[in-house]
């Protein structure tokens, strides 16, 4: 036995006949010391290639149970994860990376101009290989009030980001967005297309008067990094509420301090097609946040975040609707603001800040979830493990069911 055993490992490893004929004679009879180290030896070396030459052992990473709800259907991704429209956080790549991943990849438009918005999006086009012609898969956020000030009528960066061709477009925080959701909806008809739309809503009030006119409602909560209606309730309430009061209307998705797949399971337990992510997505390396901010965020807590006017007052982006103010990282801003200061003196220590390259008065948007990661990952594995995470729970609760009465 061991004299075959010999053979054909010699055989498997190309040693050939010559090199172990003294091993493999038919003439010996009784494995001798020798035999017994070098077969030891082929053992080893046996053991030893297996482990480093065999096919990677395929893992439940490899394989992506897709969460199926109407939101994920209708847009066609693995996963209801959609990383939200972040002026000055999102980027190409970011939006690229999470729609690769399976999910809904989207960037804000803030205050860029046409032909930015434009070579943004051609990047996205250029990363995930989109024909000419063909729909780009990810949404764009474009603010109410900036719309407003800029053009007030048929602003030419909205038409020009629906000549793209973009799979959905997002509206919020504006005094009328129903007249460019109608500009929308004309430039479809017109061109014999659909784009899916978004509105954000922070109150059961906003969800019925947009309801008619979208495809989905975000329904954002007090908890959401960035900005929203400073009367929104907590998500969880929020949503139940709209849930009731639009039963049968357009898709819903929640928003606001979502941070875990145990949260997004939650969520879509309760009833939600889909959640919203923004501040997760600023621990990745594709978010243009700079080293200084992301060393902030990295270092943040549970209660470093606060909701005001404040950042917005000395980074000198007012226009807000009434009733709406910012989340983001508490520092030196709102000392200043705390201990007084005239709106003068703190724009003049805000931009002194600036100038020297302190890090202690950054305006840092973020949610209350901010503190539930202290690590830097690419978007892709970000989002594969909210998903992997959401799966797992989803499975886990069903499991609570009994299968008898």
């Amino acid at each position: 036995m061991m004299k075959e055993a010999i053979r054909q490992e010699a055989y498997r490893f190309k040693f050939g006949p010559t090199l172990c004929a003294p091993f493999i004679q038919p003439s010996l009879t009784k494995p001798t010391k020798l035999h017994r180290r070098f077969f030891a030896h082929i053992v080893l070396f046996t053991r030893l290639h297996s482990i480093f030459t065999r096919p990677p052992v395929s893992d439940s990473k490899s394989i992506m149970i897709p969460i199926k709800t109407p939101l994920s259907q209708r847009l066609g991704l693995k996963t209801p994860i959609i990383a939200a429209p972040m002026a000055f956080a999102s980027t190409p790549e970011l939006a690229a990376a999470v729609t690769a991943a399976g999910g809904l990849g989207c960037i804000g438009a803030g205050f860029d101009s046409t032909a930015e918005l434009k070579t943004k999006i051609q990047k996205i086009r250029t990363d995930l290989m989109i024909a000419p012609g063909a729909p780009v898969p990810l949404a764009i956020g474009f603010i109410g009030w900036i719309l407003d000030i800029t053009e007030p009528s048929d602003d030419p960066r909205l038409l020009a980001f629906l000549d793209e061709l973009p799979t959905a477009i997002w509206f919020a925080f504006g005094s009328d967005l129903g007249k460019y959701i109608a500009q929308v909806h004309a430039h479809d008809q017109k061109h014999g297309r659909k784009t899916f739309i978004f509105v954000i809503v922070g109150s059961v009030e906003s969800a019925l008067r947009y309801a008619p006119e979208v495809d989905c409602l975000v329904v954002q909560g007090i908890e959401a990094g960035g900005h929203g209606s400073s009367e929104s309730p907590p998500l969880l309430s929020l949503l139940q509420a709209v849930l009731l009061a639009v039963p049968s209307g357009p898709l819903i998705v929640a928003a606001g301090g979502i941070s875990t797949g145990a949260q997004i399971a939650s969520l879509l337990t309760m009833g939600a097609d889909g959640v919203v992510l923004g501040t997760r997505f600023l621990f990745t390396p594709e978010c243009c946040y700079t080293p200084d901010k992301k060393e902030v965020i990295l270092k943040a807590g549970f209660n470093s975040t606060v909701r005001t006017l404040a950042f917005d007052e000395v980074g000198r982006t007012n226009g807000w609707p009434a009733k709406h103010d910012g989340r983001a990282i508490s520092n030196k801003i709102m000392d200043d603001f705390a201990a007084g200061l005239s709106l003068e003196e703190r724009i003049a220590k805000f931009d002194d800040s600036a100038a020297k390259g302190e890090n202690s008065r950054l305006i840092i948007w973020a949610g209350v979830g901010v503190g539930m990661t202290s690590e830097i990952k690419p978007a892709s594995d970000v989002l594969r493990e909210l998903h992997d995470e959401a799966v797992k729970k989803l499975q886990a609760g069903a499991s609570l069911l009994s299968d008898s009465i």
